[in-house]
């Protein structure tokens, strides 16, 4: 799936995952649990970073410097309205070059969306992308074996993709990483959560 037609989709959701209503500690306890393998804590990066803050919000809240990035202009134009002082790029992860390396990288539901032909790239790019001793933590479809599918949940049509468990964890390891964490924390629903430090 294009995944222009993502962000077209996500424009769409934008006003309500800002809105009240959108559930604030959604990935919270993740993101700590994550954060307390660090011992440096100055630069922080959002991907996917939507409009509702919660994440930019927690993280600034330890102390980094946060950029927030999507493919949403809309996500992007609410997200700046709520954090004017953050630095936010309007990107499309595949092709977005990282501006600076960073401790904390989250990526949180957001680039399982990411084309599957991509994801090696991604994952790989956001790996780089890590000081050393830096955490990246993400979720992806708990699979064992490669697999991409659409859905209308959300309401527009919505691509998901994820690589599997096995090749995963070969790719991080290749990669010099360290997964520290890797939970279904919705089971039975196929949602994993990923805990990985760069060496």
């Amino acid at each position: 799936m294009d995944p222009l037609k993502t962000a077209k989709g996500y424009d769409q959701l934008a006003k309500h995952w800002a809105s009240d209503s959108f559930p604030k500690t959604n990935g919270i306890a993740q993101h700590q649990r994550a954060i307390a393998f660090l011992k440096e804590r100055h630069h922080a990066l959002d991907v996917g970073c939507g409009s509702s803050g919660r994440l930019i919000d927690f993280l600034l809240s330890y102390g980094f410097a946060v950029e927030g990035v999507d493919i949403s202009q809309r996500m992007i134009e609410l997200a700046k309205a709520k954090h004017p002082n953050v630095l936010f790029h309007h990107a499309d992860i595949c092709t977005w070059t990282l501006p600076r390396k960073y401790d904390f990288i989250t990526a949180w539901d957001s680039i399982w969306h990411t084309p599957l032909s991509q994801q090696e790239y991604v994952i790989t790019k956001l790996v780089q992308g890590l000081e050393p001793g830096g955490i990246f933590i993400f979720t992806t479809g708990g699979l064992d074996e490669q697999g991409e599918q659409t859905d209308s949940f959300m309401g527009p049509e919505m691509y998901y993709a994820a690589l599997g468990i096995p090749k995963l964890l070969s790719l991080l390891d290749n990669l010099d990483c360290i997964c520290r964490h890797l939970e279904y924390d919705q089971h039975p629903e196929q949602h994993v959560y990923v805990i990985a430090q760069k060496i």
